[in-house]
């Protein structure tokens, strides 16, 4: 009897350190990073968001049924995906450097404070920073258009890997009735 016992408490410390063995192994060992000198990088572009037309660069994918007329172009509530383009300029066939990819909600019931809550990869695809991105996710309050408006940079990849920072925003052209806008981005990134 005393043999059985003793033959489960070993079978039971065996079990228990197997598990604890097995519940440390989905990390390793924490080391203390060796980062360089941060840097700071200024880069201005313009994002066209475009709604109307053949070939739209954003598009609603959702929308309440409940929160205003069908017809809006960013009625509250609406879900947009956006593949939209960045240039160097504001003009339509200005040199294309990359796209913004990600998705945005109107965010607010006042139309007089229309703000849009984002996520965007801003992804250069040409230039120094080709194959980098920087990541936003931020309130963006639109209808502050008089003056500049700040979004937050949270994150990056490639030379702009551990990104934060903000980009002010500057409305370069907008049209209210189709919802198609010019948008100047003014990015302060701090990276590694």
């Amino acid at each position: 009897m005393k043999s059985k016992i003793l033959i489960t408490f070993f079978a039971l410390c065996l079990t228990v350190v197997a598990v604890t063995a097995s519940n440390d192994s989905y990390y390793g060992k924490t080391k203390r990073a060796n980062l360089k000198e941060e840097k700071v990088t200024r880069v201005i572009f313009f994002l066209h968001d475009i709604l109307s037309g053949q070939n739209p660069s954003a598009v609603r994918i959702a929308h309440a049924n409940l929160t205003g007329a069908s017809n809006s172009p960013v009625g509250f509530g609406s879900l947009f995906a956006m593949d939209d383009p960045l240039t160097v300029g504001p003009e339509k066939d200005s040199k294309v450097i990359g796209n913004g990819r990600g998705m945005y909600i109107s965010g607010s019931k006042d139309m007089g404070k229309f703000t849009i809550v984002m996520y965007a990869d801003l992804a250069f695809t040409t230039g120094k920073f080709n194959g980098s991105s920087i990541s936003l996710f931020s309130r963006n309050p639109v209808a502050e258009e008089a003056g500049e408006r700040e979004i937050a940079i949270v994150g990056g990849r490639g030379k702009f890997r551990m990104a934060r920072g903000y980009v002010k925003i500057k409305t370069h052209r907008i049209d209210m009735k189709t919802g198609d806008a010019v948008l100047r981005y003014d990015a302060i990134v701090y990276h590694y």
